[in-house]
């Protein structure tokens, strides 16, 4: 699981794999390996390259199918991964007023 999701997102940024090896430093025979289920990243890897793609360490192993969590508190609301980054920061905005309006109405009552 982990290598068809690091090969999708590793074309989602357009990179070859040697780029990728290259700039996390981890060898491009290691990385190959990853990209074919050959082998597992270790966790300190798996935490790079989740770090790297901007995507939750549970998108990166298969335990859920949405990479991007936003957090708010000890919530999380998972988004589609087919959002734009401009309906991302729209919908941070709208939970940003949402979380305002409850704030001037819990004063007001």
């Amino acid at each position: 699981m982990i290598g068809e999701r690091l090969n999708e997102l590793r074309k989602d940024l357009g990179l070859k794999q040697k780029e990728i090896s290259e700039i996390l430093f981890i060898s491009y025979r290691s990385y190959c390996a990853y990209e074919r289920d050959e082998t597992e990243p270790n966790d300190e890897t798996k935490a790079k390259l989740a770090r790297f793609f901007n995507v939750s360490l549970d998108y990166l192993v298969g335990l859920t199918d949405t990479p991007h969590p936003i957090r708010q508190g000890d919530e999380y609301i998972r988004l589609p991964r087919a959002l734009s980054d401009d309906s991302r920061k729209e919908l941070k905005n709208y939970i940003t007023f949402l979380l305002q309006k409850d704030k001037k109405n819990k004063r007001s009552d």
